[in-house]
């Protein structure tokens, strides 16, 4: 337990400690299936005022640390890839970096991405941003062409939501509909520019998807009951999603874009805390998927219970690990300024 001295009350953070150890934590042979990290870099206003601060600047003892820590050669930003495909690093892991193109996630700019590197001292391996689909589905050729034009990889969320409300289900979006082939036109169209790129692209679908903030999240969509959908022996909402996102891949592979390298993303903790929305019931399985990706976030309040990187990590990582033999990523990872008295 952290002491507290009387005659010096001024709170220090705990942040540039966690950014350390989280560092730290996926060099060690414990964690020896991780082959990338990214960290979230954005602030945002919670509605009671509070900051989330995750840049790696929200104070100069975290960016410090920060720049420390990913200086590292085992930290590399060489992507390789075999056949098109996002392969391991030979050594070490990839680091990467979701770097503030605004609470859409989608501003991208290459000035916002070499903003973010100048503050790492370091660049990145890819650059992740979202695809809000919002009231059509549209591949976002400007944005993937910003980024591979400034010598990163491009990383898509393809966000299936009309508004970015989250806890909600969404009015468009639901995954029967995208099984019954509502979009198949549109998402057919989406795949054939992405081919045309003609370099590789990571994408993912169902970004946290064991997590109810978001509408393709089981809840929404069946959620823990069995007899609406396939499978009398699944819940029907994770079964929805295996199936409608084997369907968006199928899709790819019909419009030709083998440049894809295929992700699945769950989140560390996820909600509900419910047996029938294990993130194990949604994984799409090793002939779709090339990738495991996993959101590891400490305090993101002051009202936040602290734990460390490893903390989060070491529930959710032997599951992850015996779920499928693919490579993992942590695909988003940060923490704010949590202040304590020393």
């Amino acid at each position: 337990m952290l002491s507290c001295n009387t005659n010096d009350k001024e709170p220090i953070s705990l942040k540039p400690g966690w950014i350390e150890q989280a560092f730290e934590s996926v060099q060690q042979d414990s964690f020896n299936r991780i082959k990338a990290v990214a960290w979230w870099h954005e602030n945002w206003e919670e509605e009671d005022g509070e900051i989330v601060q995750l840049r790696i600047d929200s104070s100069p003892e975290s960016l410090s640390m920060f720049q420390q820590a990913v200086a590292d050669e085992f930290f590399v930003n060489t992507a390789e890839f075999l056949n098109n495909k996002l392969i391991p690093p030979a050594q070490g892991v990839y680091f990467s970096a979701f770097p503030d193109f605004g609470g859409s996630e989608d501003i991208v700019t290459t000035q916002r991405i070499l903003d973010f590197e100048t503050l790492a001292e370091k660049q990145i391996t890819w650059a992740y941003f979202s695809n809000n689909w919002y009231n059509n589905i549209q591949f976002p050729a400007d944005a993937v062409q910003t980024i591979h034009q400034s010598g990163r990889i491009p990383f898509i969320r393809m966000m299936a939501r009309t508004e970015l409300e989250e806890g909600v289900a969404d009015p468009n979006y639901s995954l029967q509909n995208i099984i019954n082939g509502q979009f198949d036109s549109d998402l057919l169209q989406w795949f054939t520019k992405a081919a045309q790129t003609g370099f590789p692209l990571l994408v993912e679908f169902g970004t946290e998807v064991n997590g109810n903030w978001f509408p393709w999240n089981g809840t929404y969509n069946g959620g823990a009951t069995t007899t609406g959908y396939g499978d009398p022996n699944k819940a029907d909402g994770p079964e929805r999603f295996v199936d409608a996102y084997r369907h968006i891949i199928d899709l790819s592979r019909q419009a030709g874009a083998t440049n894809i390298t295929w992700f699945f993303h769950l989140d560390a903790e996820g909600q509900p805390y419910e047996a029938w929305n294990d993130f194990e019931n949604y994984y799409p399985g090793d002939d779709y998927i090339d990738w495991l990706g996993v959101s590891v976030y400490g305090a993101l309040s002051q009202k936040d219970d602290y734990e460390t990187f490893a903390d989060k990590l070491n529930y959710v990582y032997p599951r992850i690990i015996q779920m499928s033999g693919k490579p993992v990523a942590v695909l988003e990872m940060g923490v704010t300024e949590y202040r304590v008295e020393k």
